[in-house]
């Protein structure tokens, strides 16, 4: 079989005994000699990135490739959205799930009780790299998963000289083997955003330890006047110009493979998650990338593919038979991920070179009557960017996969009142404007299952990027949204030019009625959307004819 397994094909586990033996051996201290929130029975402070290798290859559900990366298969393999709570008294304050300060006080008793009994793996590190506005973040994990503290080691930007005078403004305490009765899955992810501590309970998913400390700086980025972006940012080069563009989407919608898609040999620069502040500066997050393997192939994704494949990426739930592993094989997930270095992808930039964004594409992976590229202008731009319309996939867990979602700002990670990210991002282009484009990296006409539809692969998006920076299209005004659809994009021809227009396209297969049908449901569905959020700005809600 070609998924990850498990059993006799898998290393077997240290007895504890052992374990305990080779933790004293590599440095583990009593944590009653590091200020800590919590008190574990031992810590290892601080670990190199080869200890994190050893003690990830003793884990049993590890596996080495045969291009020298390891390869861990996981019990969860997506993000728990319906365990995941904001702790508050204030409940109106947040579009997500919350839950009580005293239920939240509760169960942090019960992780610090457990922690007290175990061997744990503290990290430390930066959330961005630019002096003026970089977060001191710390991950407090238990050692049995080591793999987890060393891709969080990956994305974290490091400290200088081993910083004695470190002070965490963030923290994320995780124990992926306590278990939270009576939540649901027996999961729960608290994000405590006064404390600025966010509890992880059974669950290994590498994913809730990278969003543990980035939801709660999504809080930090707007208290600062700034707007925390589930974007990708990269830099083309257009003549002497070097324009800059800024990528959002849900995962699995296509950003980190617009981002890493070279378009006249143009930098990536961040891949998850920015900050967009109020005098147009960004600020990246992550040093490294954490990105979905399902159909990676070197001919269509040749930067990530070669980066994924170093001996120094972690990869998580790739299927392996053998030392092989197979990124098309989904018959354990279709979630596969791999985390590697920026410095691992050739040409990466640094966003600390970035005096402002040019560019802001919105993708949204549909399957109807949204063209491959729409130009948008003022409220309408922030009413699309709240609409975050886009098909869920694996990464949101079964409860999203395949499902047509509305997503504001395509950022779940946002805990706050949702109203509050479309007003801001309305506030920040006006202030910085910015060209904001909305690109379908979907389909047109239907689904898979309609043979008549048309996809819009990787090349003709790339097309799309290419003519955008370089200000090639030409444009014309859908009668439909009011927006502006192309009626030309260089490098895209022949019957191609059908995902330009799909009005055209319905009509020339003769489905007018069904295209009116979808029109007339889509516009009515988008007022009642964004009339529901009652503290947004009434131009943004009324934008959307």
């Amino acid at each position: 079989m070609g998924r990850p397994a498990r059993g006799d094909r898998l290393k077997q586990a240290p007895s504890e005994a052992d374990a305990r033996n080779a933790y004293k051996e590599r440095g583990y201290v009593a944590s009653s000699m590091i200020a800590l929130p919590v008190k574990p029975r031992s810590v290892l402070f601080r670990p190199a990135p080869e200890e994190l290798r050893r003690l990830t290859e003793r884990m049993p559900n590890c596996r080495t490739t045969r291009h020298g990366n390891v390869n861990v298969q996981t019990r969860v393999a997506s993000r728990s959205k319906s365990s995941t709570f904001v702790v508050t008294d204030d409940p109106g304050l947040h579009s997500g799930l919350t839950m009580s300060r005293s239920e939240g006080e509760r169960m942090a008793r019960l992780q610090d009780e457990y922690i007290a009994s175990r061997d744990m793996l503290v990290v430390d590190g930066y959330i961005g790299n630019d002096e003026a506005f970089r977060t001191p973040t710390r991950l407090i994990i238990e050692a049995a998963n080591a793999n987890i503290a060393a891709m969080q080691q990956i994305l974290y930007y490091p400290l200088e000289n081993a910083e004695a005078s470190f002070d965490p403004e963030l923290t994320v305490i995780y124990t992926p083997n306590l278990v939270a009765a009576g939540f649901p899955s027996d999961r729960l992810i608290a994000a405590d955003l006064e404390r600025r501590i966010t509890r992880v309970f059974n669950s290994d998913y590498f994913g809730e330890s990278k969003k543990g400390g980035l939801r709660m700086w999504n809080k930090l980025v707007y208290d600062r006047g700034g707007l925390a972006m589930h974007a990708g940012c990269k830099i083309i080069p257009v003549g002497d110009r070097r324009r800059v563009a800024l990528i959002i989407g849900m995962s699995g919608t296509g950003k980190t493979t617009t981002t890493f898609t070279r378009q006249n040999d143009s930098q990536p620069v961040q891949d998850d998650f920015l900050a967009l502040m109020p005098d147009g500066r960004v600020h990246a997050t992550e040093n490294g990338c954490f990105a979905k393997t399902f159909g990676l192939a070197e001919r269509t994704e040749p930067a990530i593919y070669r980066a994924v494949l170093k001996p120094s990426s972690y990869l998580e739930n790739v299927s392996q038979t053998g030392a092989d592993i197979d990124f098309f094989d989904t018959s354990y997930t279709q979630n596969g991920r791999a985390v590697f270095h920026m410095s691992d992808i050739e040409g990466a930039g640094d966003a600390r070179g970035i005096r402002k964004a040019d560019l802001l594409l919105i993708l949204n992976r549909n399957e109807n009557v949204i063209p491959a590229v729409a130009r948008l202008h003022g409220a309408q731009a922030a009413a699309y960017f709240m609409l975050g319309e886009t098909r869920g996939t694996s990464a949101g867990g079964a409860e999203e996969a395949g499902r047509f979602l509305r997503i504001p700002g395509t950022n779940p990670f946002f805990p706050l009142d949702h109203s509050l990210q479309g007003n801001r991002f309305l506030e920040l282009l006006r202030k910085n404007p910015m060209e904001v484009y909305l690109m379908n990296t979907g389909r047109i006409g239907g689904g898979e299952d309609e043979a008549r539809s048309m996809k819009v692969g990787i090349e003709q998006s790339s097309a799309v990027v290419k003519a955008i920076a370089e200000g090639s299209i030409r444009w014309e005004r859908d009668p439909d949204f009011g927006y502006e659809i192309a009626s030309s994009v260089p490098g895209i021809g022949g019957e191609g030019e059908q995902l330009l227009q799909p009005r055209a396209l319905y009509a020339r297969q003769g489905r007018q009625d069904e295209y009116a049908a979808i029109i007339e449901r889509l516009k009515a569905e988008r007022r009642e959307y964004l009339r529901s959020f009652q503290a947004l700005e009434r131009d943004i809600a009324e934008s959307v004819s």
